[in-house]
């Protein structure tokens, strides 16, 4: 049985061929909705975050012969919980992350480390900052934003209520959210920018499949600052950017995966 992180849609497509391919695969997943996808899609699933000790648990518990971590590239603490499980369970850890994007040098184009940088540099440039980068680091950016004369906030995420709480508890006000799903095109970014009056956008670097290229030429058309948040620098061992080498590596790891062994 392979664990396969998932949670993005890259990682359902590699899902359904690891399947196809004749393994028995389980697929761990954060939220409900990544659930149904999968699940559509013939894809045994859990839900829920799991600490490095609970993933060990269950690795022992179903059996588990290989981890195959394609989750989201700033799923950090999934990342180092699966390395630390395989490590203590003895059993291999494939890390799958989409190819990372690489852009020309351009005066509006601001990278940084990490949120707190990102968050120091959006207060430096000031305006209409918009943030696509999610829930789980929007303190960050509301402890050093609001309340900055000159600064407005507008947090673009998924709408899901615990969001919405969220926003309600940071004190970011209801017109300042954009609760909408993506995937989102050019068109609708540079919409948006323009309904809003955005002159900082703030992304991560999650490489084409989370269209961050699409946003991003988007903000620059439109003569904005945006500000990207490079991948954590973390040291996965066996890592891939394609399908087939992580296919190919199960192929060498057969004995012990197909038909569920």
């Amino acid at each position: 049985m392979i664990l396969h992180l998932a949670g993005t849609s890259d990682a359902r497509e590699l899902a359904v061929l690891i399947q196809q391919a004749g393994y028995a695969i389980t697929a761990s997943v954060v939220t409900d909705s990544a659930a149904n996808s999968l699940q559509e899609a013939g894809i045994p699933v859990r839900v829920g975050r799991m600490t490095a000790d609970e993933m060990s648990v269950y690795i022992k518990a179903h059996n588990i012969r290989a981890v195959v971590d394609a989750a989201h590239p700033f799923a950090e603490e999934a990342h180092k919980n699966a390395m630390t499980a395989t490590q203590a369970c003895g059993i291999p850890y494939l890390r799958f992350e989409r190819e990372a994007l690489t852009f020309a040098d351009h005066p509006q184009l601001h990278f940084v480390d990490d949120y707190a940088q990102a968050a120091e540099k959006a207060a430096e440039l000031g305006g209409h900052i918009m943030l696509t980068t999610g829930s789980k680091t929007l303190q960050i950016f509301t402890e050093r934003l609001l309340g900055v004369e000159g600064t407005t906030l507008y947090a673009r995420m998924l709408p899901r209520i615990d969001n919405m709480e969220k926003c309600a508890e940071l004190g970011v006000e209801q017109k300042h959210i954009i609760a909408m799903q993506g995937p989102f095109t050019k068109e609708l970014n540079i919409a948006l920018y323009r309904n809003y009056g955005i002159d900082v956008v703030v992304t991560k670097e999650s490489g084409k499949v989370g269209a961050v290229d699409d946003k991003v030429e988007s903000a620059l058309e439109l003569g904005l600052h945006v500000i990207i948040i490079g991948r954590p620098g973390l040291s996965y061992g066996d890592v891939y950017s394609e399908f087939e080498p992580v296919l190919q590596h199960l192929h060498h790891l057969r004995g012990d995966l197909v038909h569920g062994i």
